[in-house]
Parts: C-alpha cells; sequence; structure tokens
C-alpha cells in the first residue's frame, strides 16, 4: 500500500468492521470498482481480498448513514483514478413490483387520487406526523441523489394524480456529501445531462442510471414543486398541503406505459342470489333504544341469534369473529347496510334494508327471503 492509497484504506477500514456494510450494495461495489481500477487494483490487493471475504447477500443499496465510509473511500478512489468519478453508490436496477408505489421505500402511502407528494429528506418524523393529512397521496424520506431520486421518480409517475410535489425537511450534509434535496430540485429545474448526471446538483454521486430520458421528462412535466428544503413546522408543511390540494388540477394524461397503474373496470352486478352457508342477516335501528339491532337467520328461516350494539363496527366484528359469514360479498353487503342503519340512527333518516345482491325480487309471501330485511 502506498501513502497515497492510504487514506482509502482509512475510509474502508471501519466499513469492513460494520456488519451492517457487509450486506450493504454501497459497500461492496466501492470493493469492487477498487479491484477493477488498474491503479488501484494493485496496491489494495491484500485490502481487497479482506474486504471481499466479509461479503453478505445484498439487503440494501444504501442505509442513507450519516457517514458511509465506502462512499467517502469511493471519492478518494476518485481522486487518483478518475474514471471511477462516472458514478458510485446504490445504482443497481429497481425490482419494480406490480401495484402502486411500485418500488418500496421508507414512506407512507394515504390515498392514490390525491394530488399531493411530499418529500421529507432527512426528517423521517414528518411522516407519522403529516400521513394523516387531507390531499396528502404519499409522503417519504430521501437520503441518497441517485436511487433515492430514482425510486422517487417511479413512484410519483406511476400514479397520474400526483401533480405537487413539495420538498421539505432537513436536507443531509454528511461526511459524505449527499444533497438529495438540492439534487432532487435541480432535477426537476434542469434536468440531466447526457451521462444522466443532473445539472446542477451539488451531491457527490448525482447520476440516474435506471431511467431514460422520457421517464425525467415526463416527471418533470408532471410535478409543480413546492420547495421548503430546511422547513420542519407540522403546521406550515401542513398547510401547504391544503393549499396545493385545493388548486384544481387534472391527472396527469401523458402516462409512460411501463408505469402505468391499470385499470380493473368493475365486475356487472351478479345475476343471481348466491346464499351464504351461514344464513342471513336483519338489520334493525331501534329508535327508541337508540341501538342497531341484528338478527341472524340460518337459511331455513329460523333465528339464531340477535346482537344488540351503537356502533356498526361492533356488530360486524363481532359476526366476524363468531363466523357467521362465510362469503366476502355478503361481509361486504353487511357492514354497508350496517354503516346505513348507523347513519339513520344517528340522523333520524328513514332505513331500509336494501335486497343482497343479485336477489330476485320479493315476493308476496310474508315471510322474509334470505339475505334480504323485512320492511
Amino acid at each position: 500500500m502506498t501513502d497515497k492509497t492510504a487514506p482509502i484504506s482509512q475510509q474502508l477500514r471501519p466499513a469492513m468492521a460494520a456488519k451492517k456494510c457487509w450486506r450493504c450494495g454501497c459497500f461492496q461495489e466501492t470493493v469492487s470498482s477498487l479491484q477493477a481500477s488498474p491503479i488501484l487494483s494493485l496496491p489494495l490487493a491484500s485490502l481487497i481480498t479482506e474486504a471481499r471475504a466479509l461479503f453478505k447477500a445484498v439487503r440494501y443499496d444504501c442505509l442513507g448513514c450519516d457517514t458511509c465510509w465506502p462512499a467517502v473511500a469511493q471519492n478518494l478512489a476518485a481522486e487518483l483514478d478518475p474514471v471511477l468519478a462516472e458514478g458510485h453508490c446504490a445504482t443497481e436496477a429497481p425490482e419494480i413490483r406490480q401495484g402502486w408505489p411500485p418500488l418500496p421505500g421508507d414512506y407512507q402511502v394515504t390515498r392514490f387520487q390525491a394530488p399531493v407528494a411530499v418529500c421529507t429528506l432527512n426528517s423521517g418524523s414528518l411522516i407519522a406526523a403529516l400521513n394523516n393529512t387531507e390531499g396528502l397521496a404519499i409522503i417519504g424520506t430521501l437520503h441518497t441523489e441517485n436511487l433515492g431520486i430514482e425510486h422517487l421518480i417511479r413512484n410519483v409517475l406511476a400514479n397520474p394524480h400526483i401533480r405537487f410535489l413539495i420538498i421539505c425537511g432537513e436536507d443531509t450534509r454528511k461526511a459524505i456529501g449527499h444533497l438529495p434535496g438540492q439534487s432532487l430540485v435541480s432535477l426537476i429545474e434542469n434536468g440531466v445531462d447526457e451521462k444522466g448526471r443532473i445539472i446542477g446538483a451539488k451531491g457527490k454521486r448525482p447520476i440516474l442510471k435506471n431511467l431514460d430520458q422520457s421517464h425525467i421528462e415526463a416527471f418533470r412535466q408532471q410535478v409543480t414543486l413546492i420547495e421548503k428544503i430546511g422547513e420542519t413546522d407540522v403546521d406550515r408543511i401542513a398547510a401547504l398541503i391544503d393549499e396545493a390540494a385545493r388548486q384544481t388540477t387534472a391527472p396527469y394524461t401523458h402516462t409512460l406505459a411501463d408505469v402505468k397503474m391499470p385499470t380493473v373496470e368493475p365486475a356487472a352486478k351478479p345475476g343471481r342470489l348466491v346464499l351464504d352457508p351461514k344464513g342471513y342477516f336483519v338489520v334493525y335501528p331501534d329508535r327508541d333504544k337508540q341501538r342497531l339491532q341484528l338478527e341472524h337467520y340460518h337459511n331455513d328461516g329460523v333465528l339464531h341469534r340477535v346482537f344488540e350494539s351503537t356502533s356498526a363496527a361492533a356488530l360486524y366484528t363481532t359476526v366476524i369473529e363468531q363466523g357467521l359469514i362465510s362469503r366476502l360479498d355478503h361481509a361486504a353487503y353487511l357492514g354497508r347496510e350496517l354503516a346505513r342503519a348507523e347513519q339513520a340512527l344517528k340522523t333520524g333518516g328513514a332505513y331500509v334494508q336494501d335486497r343482497a345482491p343479485g336477489q330476485a325480487p320479493k315476493t308476496t309471501s310474508s315471510c322474509c327471503s334470505a339475505q334480504s330485511g323485512c320492511p
């Protein structure tokens, strides 16, 4: 090892001693890049061999640590071998999953059709404080200016209802120089160059390797940026979400095919009644007692049990726990009817139990047919 490469070793040694790094893609990619360098592979040969012996199956690409020793080592190595500056740190292609959001991350989903996304950067505590804010679709952190931004872009593109992106919280400026917030703002304002580097970004590795120009331009067109880096006041951020949500903006119409969320057309109403083998229910709001009554009948018309409560939720939870429903359509029907009856009890409005889906019209018989309520 030469005097010039000694600082690289000094930064890589703490990573080798930290078990969390053994499964980190950042550590493993740094070691692999050192091994591939014609300038550094020989003087660091013993260190590289020792480090590679520690490799475990990668579980994460980057943990956003306060001090990322592999990244510091990589930055020092790039000073000796400029080729290493072309890109590093968490740049493996993400594995897309079905549904929304298509990529995992440190976020909380609120509602698909809401128009606002919030990036809290390094202020993770804001997620719990804001995740019930009306108008919010998704809120999450961002720790790195490469893979983290790539994940954010794909998750936003997969939801055309998101038209505003609020960037708030504390940006990360630690030993590695990650500046995801400043890099994300630069991306929206300036785009990327021909090598995928974010124009104007000041972070160490603001290179987007797993997105092409069409993804980046669609993202820049889809969202309106509300830049509030450094803002951590919950009330002020909530006010920004509310203000953005009140702006009438239609869903983005130029969604790319590879990130589009599929829409399923509802099935037609069932053509015939399928009885639940467990029986059927009659719902009745007792206005004198100000309570809901729920009667359970076997399919031969014999009353089995009577339940009573002020809460629709308490009734359907009890019914489920006692195993009195075996069909999902029956459970959905009962939940809807209990909610309607509860609302009628609270407001004094009229309530007549609807027929179950697919049920044949009532006959003139004086008996209630299965899964229907008496008038």
